[in-house]
């Protein structure tokens, strides 16, 4: 894997600059911000058919946007689950508030906080397995382009089995560099902030241009793990 060309490959295309520009535009508009997931999948497919320059241009902005809303289903129901666990402790803490001034009501409530701790940390866990999961799943759902691609379970674990180190390996740095580069956007910001307006219109581009770099980091890093996969019919070939 080539850590170094999923930093720097952004800047080999001539029109890095605007692509990302409306990239970043693109994702700070709710909604249409569908289309830059989809701009994500593209690269990823680029990646992974060996393009020479996977930056994708704008054209086709409807396909992308239709991608991106895919993407962002699936991962909504994949994320339900999430959902539940965060909202059982409503449900559960009207059994204390129903009993508050009874002689079980302090019993109650000590059993609702540890019910509580216990779902935060199982929230927290499955949260970190789906951010996991979900890049094998854009890596299928870029292969294929259709949305039950998204929920071949079989074949997205047989992506990330295939091939776990260097899956392993980008979802680590795609997780390390979204962290380093939201630091140096938040310390950039924070001195660009002390001008008023422009200050704050140029903080506002950097953060927008820094969260698009990384994501386009991201998707070149799990496009490189596409590209070495063999494609499912190859392998039903071998198999047979």
């Amino acid at each position: 894997m080539d850590i170094g060309k999923s930093f720097s490959y952004p800047f080999e295309d001539d029109e890095w600059l605007s692509k990302l520009f409306i990239g970043a535009i693109v994702n700070a508009i709710p909604i249409l911000n569908f289309a830059f997931t989809g701009y994500t999948v593209d690269i990823v497919r680029n990646v992974s058919d060996g393009v020479s320059l996977p930056l994708p241009d704008w054209k086709e902005f409807g396909d992308k946007f239709v991608k991106g809303f895919l993407v962002w289903a699936a991962g909504f129901i994949y994320g339900l689950p999430a959902i539940i666990i965060a909202c059982l402790p409503l449900g559960l803490l009207a059994i204390p508030l129903a009993l508050e001034g009874s002689d079980l009501s302090d019993s109650f409530f000590s059993v609702f906080a540890g019910v509580n701790i216990f779902l935060i940390c199982l929230l927290a866990i499955y949260m970190l397995l789906l951010s996991f999961y979900l890049p094998a799943m854009y890596i299928n759902f870029a292969r294929k382009g259709n949305f039950g691609s998204c929920f071949e379970i079989r074949e997205i674990f047989r992506i990330i089995s295939a091939n776990t180190g260097q899956y392993l390996t980008a979802w680590l740095i795609f997780i390390v560099g979204g962290i380093v580069v939201s630091l140096i956007i938040g310390i950039v910001g924070s001195v660009l902030s002390i001008i008023p307006c422009i200050g704050w219109i140029i903080g506002w581009v950097v953060y927008a241009l820094g969260t698009v770099y990384i994501l386009a980091v991201g998707a070149h890093l799990f496009g490189q793990v596409g590209a070495v996969q063999p494609p499912p019919a190859a392998i039903t070939e071998t198999e047979e």
